[in-house]
């Protein structure tokens, strides 16, 4: 089994990638194998809902949107999939935008892909906007037919600095529980 992550914080080290760090650490102990991939300052291009990957029918975005090519290619071959944002404004960032609408629409119109694979969002939050957020990432999660297991509180953490996150014991208590459903629940489906 298999989980990749998306980070789409501009920040590479930051609060968003040690809390998909502290998922994987527990998924790792569990055997299942895990990826991070750099999303936030990549050049990416949002969905201009043109149909060509329905039309097309090759699982990818006909737009010269390589990197987010490479996203799609990776979530198809994951078990499970994780997209992790800071909060921009009371949402997630433009490249995380762009990945859900664009991995959206091609998996969709090509069958479905991402059906049943086990999904979750992570949150980095300075002070407000994490549920906005949070709910942006489970819509795709929920209309993509994934399965997203719960925690003991919404999955996010409070931080401005990198490794503020650290310092909110809840936020990360919420995090490792999710890791533990995760692992449980990508066991289940793939048992």
């Amino acid at each position: 089994m298999k989980v990749v992550a998306f980070n789409g914080s501009p920040r590479r080290k930051g609060n968003t990638s040690i809390l998909i760090n502290e998922i994987f650490q527990i998924l790792q102990s569990e055997g299942i194998e895990t990826e991070q991939i750099q999303l936030g300052n990549k050049l990416v291009h949002g969905c201009t809902a043109c149909g060509k990957c329905k039309e097309i029918q090759n699982e990818k975005c006909h737009i010269k949107n390589d990197h987010l090519n490479f996203c799609i290619e990776k979530m198809i071959e994951a078990d499970g999939i994780i997209i992790g944002s800071p909060v921009y404004f009371s949402d997630v960032t433009t490249e995380v935008k762009a990945l859900i609408d664009v991995a959206g629409y091609v998996t969709r119109a090509n069958g479905h892909l991402l059906k049943r694979k086990v999904g979750a969002g992570v949150i980095a939050v300075r002070r407000g906007g994490a549920l906005h957020t949070f709910e942006s990432l489970n819509n795709f999660f929920l209309i993509n037919q994934m399965i997203v297991p719960g925690s003991s509180y919404w999955n996010f953490a409070f931080g401005k600095d990198p490794g503020d996150v650290l310092n909110d014991e809840e936020g990360m208590q919420t995090i490792k529980t999710l890791g533990e459903n995760m692992a449980w629940l990508l066991k289940k489906v793939n048992g």
